[in-house]
């Protein structure tokens, strides 16, 4: 139990690291916990659907951009789950993703958040995130 309770805490920090990255701009640390190829996708809860690697990295602009500032994340019931083979993972919790984008706030409050990370060279990576708003709760 013990060597599932240390990958579950290696596999968390990889999740930390796909919001946390945002408040240094550390882009090497991003594309270092993303799959890096066209079977990542990624779900947005305003019906934006990123799929693959490629139109991932489009939206560096945005994010390099001196109008993105990242303030701060929270997250809330983290639960990890592992494959029998320990080489995939999911999860889900509640995040508050707060940034601002000229001033303004441009955050996720309370949203639902859920993935799948893959065990590859020996290195955990996002292979899908899904985020959503429980309804009527914007």
């Amino acid at each position: 139990m013990r060597n599932i309770d240390q990958k579950k805490k290696i596999i968390e920090q990889a999740i930390r690291n796909s919001i946390g990255w945002a408040k240094e701009k550390d882009f090497e640390l991003l594309y270092n916990t993303i799959a890096n190829d066209e079977n990542y996708l990624e779900v947005h809860p305003e019906d934006k659907v990123v799929k693959g690697f490629s139109e991932f990295k489009k939206s560096e602009e945005f994010f390099k951009s001196e109008h993105f500032k990242a303030v701060g994340y929270e997250i809330r019931d983290m639960h990890i789950i592992l494959s029998r083979n320990l080489d995939v993972a999911w999860w889900y919790c509640k995040l508050d993703d707060m940034n601002e984008w000229k001033g303004q706030s441009c955050s996720w409050m309370n949203v639902r958040w859920t993935g799948v990370l893959e065990k590859r060279n020996d290195r955990w990576q996002i292979m899908q995130m899904h985020f959503s708003y429980a309804e009527g709760k914007k």
